[in-house]
């Protein structure tokens, strides 16, 4: 069989630095913090009072009030971020072929919100249960997918990934396996998550993962500095159109690059903590070079998974220096969690729109919030600190890992006939 190649013709994101995948971007160039103290409960008892929220969301701008009181957060995010995507795709829902074109739409927690607040509501009763009977159908995290489908009649491959924080990783990686071998020709993939509340704010904290700097949220996100003290909670949703090149030319589309490969493993180390050599991060680039027909040499930007961990981050940077040898210097390494957090289940699509914003504008967005350098880290790599730096990008690779040990890594290049 003759694979498939797959390209990307539509992008769409909602973010704390940006509400359009634009803004998102302009967010990225001027290296804009979207850390603040948090509005969405009352987190003054809380050890962490700050994230990255989405600012100023009003469901109300987007559908109408019975729909939106029937949607989580997260699948509001992930059908606002599609219908970005499909309008900025061009794609005309009256003549394709609804058949063949799919939503894959990961999470890793999912409807978190819609959970807290309905057995919150039971606790607070007489015992006798009165849940909605939207509860299952709101919470259940491939109800995004489901939800996009039913709104544009798209018949194709639909389902959810979860895989903790490389879950929109693992999600972009399916959507172009099932192009590749010819089961559809586009294929809406990425993650949404809304995770901001009592429930998700209060499970981190108790794990001691969340940065406690709440005199300071905007420098909270420290990805790669000696001080980091943990990530900085996130939510966001991002959605890109994959599609089949041909299918892409003959209606016309735009392309903004070409998705080349990816690859997926377990540290089968830890449930939270990395292998502390980075060997499954190791594993996972060197994978995904292999499917890309790529060397290391041919990679110009990663965006790291970058979480502003003290276990994390120098794992990583081990397995860079491990895979890329002496080519790691030449690299442009960045994390944008530095500005949007850690967005969890959304954060490898979001991650991959700003290798998307690489390899379009040949601008690598900065990592921010860098004050003093870690002497456990090779001064020789470059993590783009504070600003955001020009150069030219053909090949761009981005990494996410989640709890549980997975790993996920996808690479994007110029497109080139």
């Amino acid at each position: 069989m003759e694979l498939k190649r797959v390209v990307v013709t539509g992008i769409g994101a909602i973010t704390p630095i940006g509400k359009s995948a634009s803004e998102y971007f302009d967010g990225l160039r001027n290296g804009v913090s979207g850390a603040a103290p948090i509005t969405l409960f009352d987190s003054s008892k809380f050890k962490t009072r700050f994230a990255c929220e989405v600012k100023d969301f009003d469901p109300n701008q987007y559908f109408d009030r019975k729909e939106a009181r029937r949607l989580d957060r997260f699948t509001q995010f992930a059908m606002v971020a599609s219908d970005e995507a499909v309008k900025d795709a061009g794609i005309d829902n009256e003549s394709i072929d609804h058949d063949r074109v799919g939503v894959i739409l990961a999470s890793g927690i999912g409807g978190i919100n819609t959970f807290q607040d309905d057995v919150m509501a039971f606790a607070r009763g007489d015992g006798t249960p009165r849940f909605s009977p939207f509860f299952i159908p709101k919470m259940i995290l491939d109800i995004a997918a489901g939800q996009i489908s039913i709104r544009y009649g798209f018949r194709g491959p639909n389902f959810a990934v979860v895989s903790a924080c490389a879950s929109s990783t693992n999600a972009l990686i399916e959507a172009y396996d099932n192009i590749r071998l010819g089961k559809a020709d586009i294929i809406l993939a990425g993650g949404s998550e809304a995770v901001i509340s009592i429930a998700g704010v209060g499970g981190f904290n108790a794990m001691k993962a969340l940065s406690e700097r709440n005199d300071d949220p905007k420098t909270a996100s420290r990805p790669f500095d000696k001080d980091r003290d943990g990530f900085v909670i996130g939510e966001a949703a991002g959605v890109i159109i994959l599609e089949e090149l041909e299918h892409a030319k003959a209606r016309g589309a735009k392309i903004y690059g070409e998705f080349a490969g990816g690859g997926a493993t377990a540290d089968a180390y830890h449930i939270t903590a990395p292998h502390p050599e980075g060997l499954g991060a190791k594993h996972v680039m060197l994978a995904a070079l292999k499917e890309a027909g790529m060397q290391p040499g041919d990679i110009d930007y990663i965006n790291v998974h970058g979480t502003s961990t003290s276990l994390g981050d120098i794992a990583e940077a081990k397995a860079i220096l491990d895979v890329f040898g002496e080519k790691a210097y030449d690299l442009n390494i960045s994390s944008t969690k530095s500005m949007t957090g850690h967005c969890l289940g959304a954060a490898g699509v979001i991650e991959a729109l700003a290798c998307i914003l690489a390899l379009t504008e040949n601008v690598i967005p900065p990592t921010i919030n860098h004050f003093t350098d870690d002497p456990e880290l090779d001064p020789k790599l470059n993590f783009t600190f504070n600003e955001a730096q020009h150069r030219e990008v053909n090949a761009a690779l981005c990494n996410t890992f989640g709890f549980g040990g997975h790993n996920a890594s996808v690479i994007l290049k110029k497109y080139r006939e």
